[in-house]
């Protein structure tokens, strides 16, 4: 069991901490801001160890200045002129220990940051965050587990090349479009299995990787995990093919839409949630009816269960609450009963389904966090556009995963609307989070989902149920003041704090964009107008 960040970890781990890093002299950290950056440096390894329980100050700045380090244009809370851009405590996750292979071997952690005042996790802190909704299913007696996938695209750039070329006209690593190719890889052999290996040598498993359908485009399938240790292996991962590649002369991009006439970078996310005891994935309808749930298939937490009075049997107490939250409604749509693969999914996997649905458009700044983040999400280029899902449906927002597919036990969601811009640990949390609206409110999955069916062949009730799809948000304008309104879903399940500050970044992004000049602009009506 991991120590909480905010409290010291056991001694014994501390000892073989020092033991693993005799041989040191120094050790590299890091923490992720709210782009998904890791910020970090290099310390002493007789500091490092000096501040392992108590931690060490960190300039608050990464929270209050963007991706180029411009301060953000209205003072935010966090971190501001007012309060001098005061230190927040950073205190290493001795459980992310890994070694950099191609940095000599250097030691490794991430940071978590707190609070100075309260030693709590910073609301605005990424990994906190994840920490704060990973906590609240734990104490259900639940895990989320993840899986991520990621493409980006290779030139063959430098910083300094690119910074030439006015960030135009970037020479593609291979050409053509190959998805799936076994010819292409070869062009750049050593690069290729070096990301594959050295991931793997860093403590990034990588699932699978392939070219994809574009000009020097990749995609890597991160190996399920928890939660927490998905998103520490995403950030770390983007980090390391940028790092790989600029030692061979090579710039992969994880942006969203780099081409306008060109399918995007993604960023999908799959979910899952099982029991942390059983290790049963509660989201297949086969294994969680084994679980002991009840009507509805879905093994429910103790907590969700009426508490035991004094000199009280609450067994059946116990047995009602978790019956009623698990019931199936007399009230079912009809598409429940005649869409295959809809029955493969538990009680608890739709409600989980159903929060995130209607989340969605409230929580939309984190799956798409940037401007080019929109470019992607346009019809015809296997981008979702609506708040919709289906079963095995990748034009929708979220893929439903499961039997024939997939075993019972692979039985999960995939959030389709992320970008591979997204920051791993916020998207990731902001998701669980949604998800756990639905289940705690016990939501019915708000739109039918995404068939072949046509409809002719529909019954009258189906005709009846299907309304169109409600769009997604068009811009980051648009998706930041979503977020910002008032008794915004995101604010339930995110908090004020966090809301309000983030929200500001994203406005602050979308007000940059809005005084530029693009070369858009300048081919378009330099010499016509």
């Amino acid at each position: 069991m991991h120590s909480s960040p905010s409290s010291p970890p056991p001694q014994s781990r501390l000892e073989e901490i020092k033991a693993e890093l005799q041989g040191d002299s120094r050790v590299k950290v890091a923490g992720v801001d709210l782009d998904g950056i890791l910020r970090g440096k290099i310390m002493a390894k007789s500091k490092f160890l000096s501040v392992l329980e108590s931690g060490f100050g960190f300039c608050s700045v990464v929270f209050g200045w963007d991706m180029h380090d411009k301060t953000y244009e209205e003072d935010l809370s966090i971190s501001n002129a007012e309060n001098g851009y005061r230190d927040i405590i950073a205190i290493p996750d001795l459980s992310t220990f890994r070694r950099i292979p191609w940095e000599d071997n250097i030691p490794f952690f991430l940071l978590s940051f707190l609070d100075p005042k309260t030693r709590e996790p910073l609301t605005v802190c990424p990994r906190g965050l994840l920490k704060r909704v990973t906590d609240e299913l734990a104490s259900l007696g639940w895990e989320a587990m993840c899986g991520a996938e990621f493409e980006f695209f290779n030139f063959k750039e430098t910083p300094d090349s690119l910074e030439a070329k006015g960030h135009t006209g970037p020479q593609a690593l291979t050409p053509g479009m190959f998805g799936y190719s076994l010819l292409r890889p070869a062009l750049h052999q050593d690069y290729f299995y070096d990301i594959f290996d050295r991931c793997s040598d860093f403590g990034i498993n990588i699932e699978s990787f392939h070219t994809e359908t574009g000009p020097g485009v990749y995609e890597a399938a991160l190996s399920y995990d928890t939660a927490t240790n998905m998103a520490d292996m995403a950030s770390l991962f983007k980090l390391s093919v940028k790092q790989l590649g600029l030692k061979r002369g090579i710039m992969p991009t994880f942006m969203a839409k780099p081409y306008s006439d060109q399918p995007g970078c993604s960023g999908h996310i799959h979910f899952s949630i099982r029991d942390i005891k059983t290790k049963t994935n509660l989201f297949a309808a086969s294994l969680a009816s084994g679980s002991g749930g009840g009507e509805g298939g879905v093994a429910q937490p103790q907590q969700l269960h009426s508490p035991k009075s004094d000199g009280e049997d609450s067994s059946n107490k116990n047995s009602s609450a978790a019956a009623e939250v698990m019931q199936k409604s007399l009230d079912r749509p009809e598409w429940e009963t005649s869409v295959e693969g809809v029955d493969q999914m538990s009680e608890l996997m739709k409600h989980f389904m159903a929060g995130l649905l209607t989340a969605l458009p409230s929580i939309m700044c984190i799956l798409a966090p940037n401007i080019n983040s929109y470019k992607r999400l346009v019809e015809n280029y296997w981008a979702p556009v609506t708040v919709s899902w289906g079963i095995e449906s990748r034009v929708s927002a979220i893929r439903v995963i499961g039997p024939p597919q997939c075993e019972p036990k692979g039985t999960r969601l995939e959030m389709r609307v992320g970008g591979a811009d997204i920051n791993p640990h916020l998207a990731i949390a902001a998701c669980i989070a949604a998800g756990l609206y639905g289940i705690k409110k016990k939501l019915a999955i708000p739109v039918a989902p995404t068939t072949a069916q046509s409809e002719a062949a529909m019954t009258s009730g189906q005709r009846v149920e299907i309304k169109p799809a409600e769009r997604l948000p068009k811009s980051l304008q648009e998706s930041a003041l979503k977020m910002l309104e008032k008794g915004s879903i995101a604010r339930e399940i995110l908090g004020d704090a966090f809301v309000d500050h983030y929200g500001a970044t994203r406005l602050n992004e979308y007000r940059l964009w809005e005084t530029a000049v693009t070369t858009w602009e300048t081919k378009r009506y330099f010499e016509l107008v």
